[in-house]
C-alpha cells in the first residue's frame, strides 16, 4: 500500500518533468517567447537539469537535445524506482543487464508516449481556446508551441467552409501513434524480456 503510494508520487513527479522538458524542447524548436511566464516557468523547473547536460549534449541544428535527454533520464530513473520498488517489475529472466536495457528503451517509449499526449493536449487547448478567447495572451504561446505540429497539415489541407481541420487530423495522427507503433514496440519489448 505504501509502496503504491509513493510509486503514484514518484510517477507524478517525474512525469510533470517529463511533459515540463518536452515543452522546454517545444519551445525553442517552435522558438517560442520567452518573456512570457509560461516560458519563464517552464525553463525555471527545467533548467537545474538541462544546463548541466548541455555540457554534454550539444544542441543540434537548433534542436535542443539536452531537453530531450533529461526528459528520458528522468523516465529512466521513474522507471527503475518503480521496478525497485516492485509498483511495476520488469518481468523476465535476462539479469540485470537486461532489465537495464528494458528500462532505458521502455523510458524512451515513455517518453515518445508523452510526447505525443502533449502534442494532443496543447493542440486541444489551443482549439477550444481560439474558440472562446482567441485574444488571450495565452494564445501566442499556444499558437507558438502547436505549429510545428499544425502547419504541415495546414499546407496540405486547406480549411473547409471556413473551418481549420488541422487541429483534428493531428489529434486522430497522435491516437494511431500511440496504439500501432508505440504499443507494438512496447509489447516487443516485453515479449524479449519474457523469452
Amino acid at each position: 500500500m505504501i509502496g503504491q503510494a509513493l510509486g503514484f508520487l514518484l510517477d507524478t513527479a517525474f512525469s510533470l518533468f517529463v511533459f515540463a522538458a518536452l515543452v522546454r524542447f517545444i519551445m525553442q524548436w517552435s522558438r517560442t517567447a520567452y518573456a512570457h511566464p509560461f516560458s519563464r516557468f517552464v525553463i525555471a523547473i527545467t533548467d537545474f537539469a538541462v544546463r548541466p547536460l548541455r555540457r554534454i549534449v550539444p544542441g543540434f541544428r537548433g534542436y535542443d537535445l539536452a531537453s530531450l535527454v533529461a526528459a528520458w533520464l528522468s523516465a529512466v530513473l521513474l522507471l527503475g524506482s518503480l521496478h525497485l520498488l516492485g509498483v511495476r517489475p520488469m518481468p523476465g529472466t535476462g539479469g540485470p543487464a537486461a532489465i537495464v536495457l528494458a528500462i532505458a528503451f521502455l523510458a524512451a517509449l515513455h517518453v515518445l508516449r508523452m510526447a505525443l499526449y502533449l502534442v494532443m493536449g496543447l493542440v486541444f487547448v489551443q482549439a477550444i481556446m481560439s474558440w472562446v478567447s482567441p485574444g488571450s495572451p495565452a494564445m501566442f504561446v499556444l499558437e507558438s508551441l502547436t505549429r510545428p505540429f499544425l502547419r504541415p497539415v495546414q499546407r496540405r489541407l486547406p480549411p473547409l467552409g471556413g473551418v481549420d481541420l488541422s487541429p483534428l487530423v493531428v489529434f486522430v495522427a497522435c491516437q494511431l501513434l500511440l496504439m500501432l507503433p508505440v504499443a507494438a514496440l512496447e509489447r516487443f519489448v516485453f515479449g524479449m524480456l519474457i523469452a
